[in-house]
């Protein structure tokens, strides 16, 4: 069984700390985990299983306030390091969206279920107190905003404290 992340799944609206929960082996029980997004990168490891070949469940709160992100999409990576000459084996990679890239003082999202009379622009007046802010759930539902004015269609609106 080849590590696994189960949090956070693809395209996930994620804050600061990134929390990263899945199954994983890793030498001498250790794996590694990066959050980067080609720019910037925060590093760090964690210990998983028994060292011995087993595999361990984890959970791992991944800080990254200081990081200088420059893009909405980060990648999170879980991987061990080689034995036998250092490089990066096992890697697991899941790309998610950075919630503060898209508002101030991110908390968290809301899910907003299209109604057939809504526009982005209803939304975001609805969401934000403005219609010019429709922007930020393009940039948070990348995946989904291909038809945004698709009745029973769920985007997530990103709010700040």
């Amino acid at each position: 069984m080849p590590n696994e992340i189960q949090q956070p799944k693809p395209f996930d609206l994620v804050g600061d700390p990134v929390l990263i929960a899945g199954i994983g082996q890793g030498f001498e029980a250790t794996l590694n985990w990066r959050v980067h997004d080609g720019h910037d990168e925060r590093t760090g490891f964690f210990n998983v299983g028994g060292g011995t070949g087993e595999h361990g469940q984890f959970q791992v709160q991944a800080a990254i306030g200081a990081a200088a992100f420059q893009l909405d999409r980060l990648f999170v990576e879980v991987f061990e390091e080689s034995a036998q000459d250092g490089s990066e084996i096992n890697k697991v990679i899941v790309p998610v969206i950075y919630g503060p890239r898209i508002v101030a003082n991110y908390i968290g999202f809301r899910i907003h279920v299209v109604k057939p009379s809504d526009t982005l622009s209803k939304i975001s007046e609805e969401h934000y107190g403005s219609t010019t802010q429709f922007q930020r759930f393009v940039r948070a539902n990348p995946l989904v905003i291909d038809n945004p004015n698709l009745p029973g269609q769920q985007l997530k609106v990103p709010i700040g404290a």
